[in-house]
């Protein structure tokens, strides 16, 4: 994918940067410019006209086992849907997203893991680092929406690994 400058330009005044992985390979690098993977899920349509873009439903599972259901936009991390939409699941993520910790770990079924996408090698490393790991966990400032995501459930699992917090759950 090669940008023009103006789009690229434009592209950088979005939020489409925040929270997706940054990778460095010869298709996404441009001029020596890294480009997020995600950018390269939406259409074309969603990036020149990103105030249009349709929101994507995303149904979360609590601790608790509440349902809530929100909607973000197609490029947002599940991480900045969570902090967009103010949802308060107890110390979830602690690194703002730079994949330096596991703590926006979620856990989805079979066929919705099957479409979010390769898991980088970075990703596994902190995965490794969580609480109630399965074969169907990603890290949620790892997950990008986009239209074919439409209606997913993510579940926070039950505990956290979180250095902030000490043996007895308090702060």
């Amino acid at each position: 994918f090669v940008f023009s400058q103006a789009v690229h330009s434009a592209l950088r005044s979005f939020r489409f940067f925040s929270g997706c992985t940054f990778i460095k390979t010869p298709t996404h690098v441009e001029a020596g410019k890294v480009f997020p993977l995600c950018l390269f899920r939406l259409s074309l349509k969603s990036i020149l006209n990103p105030h249009r873009a349709e929101k994507v439903t995303v149904h979360f599972v609590n601790r608790d086992g509440e349902k809530i259901t929100v909607k973000g936009s197609p490029g947002d991390s599940l991480l900045d849907v969570v902090i967009n939409e103010d949802l308060d699941f107890d110390g979830f993520g602690a690194c703002e997203g730079t994949l330096a910790c596991s703590t926006c770990h979620l856990i989805f079924d079979e066929e919705t893991y099957k479409k979010l996408g390769p898991v980088t090698d970075e990703e596994m490393d902190m995965l490794d680092l969580a609480y109630s790991l399965t074969d169907t966990s990603r890290l949620g400032c790892q997950v990008c929406l986009s239209k074919s995501l439409e209606g997913i459930v993510a579940r926070v699992p039950e505990t956290i690994s979180d250095i902030r917090q000490s043996k007895d759950g308090s702060s």
